[in-house]
């Protein structure tokens, strides 16, 4: 499994008078090549069962293996480290930087590697053509419309050429439209081998053909397999 959760539990402020149990002893599998749906109302835990896959930070206790790498307990020196060889991340709200060009804010994850700007051109010029944005290269990512800046994101997911790709509530800010052809970009990640796990509530999403199982987390727990919409 290229991601393994067993008896994952993570503690906010452990110890503490406002501590939060936001995950408790949860079991997920999942496999290459395979696009779940994760949902869940608002404090469920969702957002940290996707930090965790995310290599964002490491569970309070339990076992989790992301790529092969067991994260448990890692500090976070190596959890940026694996972060950066393993996971994409395509954040709800974009997360570019408004004052650099599209081009500038897609290679951005390769400068901490000293990859030559050359070669970060060369690399970002690839994704640029894939996703239909060489045209926008050297504009700003604030004259960017609600697509373009979806797609950036995903560009930028991908720039190091990870094996997963989480992407949290990536059609929150687009219609219907928009909604649908992000969705078939991941699914074409997931046709490329690529795992990719998705935070969402949309229908457009969790209905797509690509998905293959939706997950539901409530209480901090992963409730019993719902399958697909």
């Amino acid at each position: 499994m290229l991601i393994d959760l067993e008896a994952v539990t993570k503690i906010y402020n452990q110890g503490q008078i406002n501590q939060v149990s936001a995950l408790r002893s949860v079991r997920l599998a999942v496999a290459k090549g395979e696009m779940v749906c994760v949902q869940g109302p608002s404090g469920s835990g969702k957002t940290t069962l996707l930090s965790i896959i995310g290599c964002i930070f490491s569970p309070t206790s339990g076992r989790a293996t992301i790529g092969g790498r067991k994260i448990s307990r890692l500090p976070d020196h190596f959890l940026t480290l694996y972060r950066r060889e393993l996971i994409g991340f395509v954040f709800q709200n974009y997360n570019m930087i408004d004052h650099l060009t599209v081009l500038e804010n897609i290679t951005l994850p390769l400068i901490p590697l000293g990859i030559s700007p050359r070669v970060r051109e060369k690399k970002g010029d690839l994704l640029l053509e894939k996703f239909g944005l060489r045209h926008r290269k050297k504009f700003a990512v604030n004259q960017l419309s609600g697509g373009e800046l979806q797609r950036a994101a995903i560009a930028r997911a991908l720039i190091n050429d990870p094996p997963i790709i989480v992407a949290d509530e990536p059609t929150a800010h687009l219609d219907g439209i928009l909604s649908l052809e992000v969705v078939d970009m991941l699914a074409a990640l997931k046709k490329e081998g690529r795992t990719v796990v998705v935070s969402s509530h949309d229908p457009i999403v969790s209905g797509h053909p690509g998905m293959t199982r939706i997950i539901e987390v409530r209480d901090g727990l992963i409730m019993p397999n719902i399958g697909k919409a």
